[in-house]
C-alpha cells in the first residue's frame, strides 16, 4: 500500500491496452523466421482464449488485424513502424518505472547522458518483445513434443494420460512463467540484484500467477461484467485481467525486496540510478494568522 501497487497496476492496465496490439505484431512477425505466423498465431489467441476468455481474446485478435503496416516503403510507412515500435515497447518502459518506484530506485543519468539512457531503455524493452516472439516458438515446438510423448504414452499406459498430461502442463507452464518473470526482475529494473535472489522471487511470483490465473479465469467466466458494458465490453475484461496480472507482478516485486532485506542484503543501482528514501515530516509550529484589513 505505501508503494501504491494499486494505482501503479491500473497505469499499466490503461498503457497495455494502446500496447498489446504493436506488441503482438511484432513478437509474431519475428517468430514468423522460425515458424508459419498462421501456427503462431494459433498457439497465441487459444493461450488468450484459456486467460481472458473468447470474447476478449477475439477482441485482441481483431485488434492486430487492424493494426498492420503498409507494403510499400515510405515515408508513411517509416513513421508507422517507428510508432509500432515506441507503442510495442511502452508496456515495459511502464513496468521498469514501476518496479525501479518499488525497489526505492530511480534512474537519474549523469550529465550528457540522458538521451544515451532513453535509448538503452527503448532498445532494452524492443528486446523484451523480441523474447515473446521466441517464447511464442519455444511454447509451439514443446507443445508439439508433448503432444508426441503423450502419444506414446498412451499406446503404453492408457489410463494415465490425462494425469499425465495436467502434470506435464503444469510443470511447462510454471517453468516457462518463471524464467518469464525472472528475466523482468533481473533486466528491466535499473538495478543490481543477485541471481539466486531472483528466482526466489520469480517462482514465488509464477505461484500467484497460476493461482490468480484461475481465480480470474473463474470470476470472469461467472460474472457479467462483460455484457454490464455492452460493446466495450471485451476491453474492460482485457483491463480487468491485465489489471490483476500487474498486482500479482509487483507483488512478486515487493516480495523479493523483502526477501533481500531478510537476508542482510540490499537491492542495489546500476550506474544510470540513485537510490531513493522517502522521509515523512509532521508540520511544526501554527499556520500563520491571516490578517484583515482594517477600515
Amino acid at each position: 500500500m505505501d508503494d501504491k501497487v494499486l494505482k501503479l497496476s491500473a497505469s499499466l492496465a490503461y498503457s497495455t491496452v494502446f500496447s498489446i496490439a504493436p506488441m503482438l505484431i511484432i513478437a509474431l512477425y519475428t517468430s514468423d523466421i522460425f515458424l508459419g505466423r498462421d501456427a503462431l498465431e494459433g498457439t497465441l489467441y487459444g493461450e488468450l482464449q484459456g486467460m481472458i476468455g473468447s470474447a476478449a481474446a477475439a477482441q485482441v485478435q481483431e485488434i492486430v488485424r487492424n493494426t498492420t503496416l503498409s507494403a510499400d516503403f515510405g515515408w508513411s510507412t517509416i513513421i508507422g513502424a517507428v510508432t509500432l515500435v515506441v507503442g510495442a515497447t511502452g508496456v515495459f518502459t511502464e513496468i521498469q518505472d514501476s518496479i525501479n518506484i518499488i525497489w526505492g530506485l530511480k534512474a537519474k543519468p549523469r550529465k550528457g547522458k540522458g538521451l544515451i539512457k532513453i535509448l538503452l531503455t527503448r532498445l532494452l524493452s524492443f528486446s523484451m518483445v523480441i523474447s515473446l516472439g521466441f517464447v511464442l516458438v519455444v511454447s509451439l515446438v514443446i507443445h508439439g513434443v508433448i503432444e508426441v510423448l503423450l502419444s506414446r504414452l498412451t499406446l503404453v499406459f492408457p489410463e494415465i494420460t490425462v494425469v499425465a498430461v495436467y502434470i506435464i502442463n503444469l510443470v511447462v507452464t510454471f517453468a516457462t512463467i518463471t524464467a518469464l518473470f525472472a528475466v523482468i526482475f533481473k533486466v528491466l529494473p535499473d538495478a543490481r540484484v543477485q541471481w539466486r535472489h531472483v528466482w526466489v522471487g520469480a517462482m514465488t511470483t509464477a505461484v500467484l500467477f497460476m493461482i490468480g490465473k484461475f481465480a480470474i479465469g473463474l470470476y470472469l467466466g461467472n460474472s457479467s461484467i462483460g455484457s454490464t458494458y455492452g460493446a466495450a465490453g471485451s476491453i474492460v475484461i482485457l483491463l480487468v485481467w491485465v489489471y490483476y496480472s500487474s498486482a500479482i507482478l509487483y507483488f512478486g516485486a515487493e516480495f523479493t525486496r523483502q526477501y533481500v532485506q531478510q537476508k542482510g542484503e540490499r537491492i542495489y543501482p546500476n550506474d544510470y540510478a540513485v537510490w531513493v528514501e522517502q522521509v515523512e515530516m509532521e508540520s511544526k509550529g501554527n499556520l500563520p494568522e491571516k490578517k484583515t484589513a482594517s477600515s
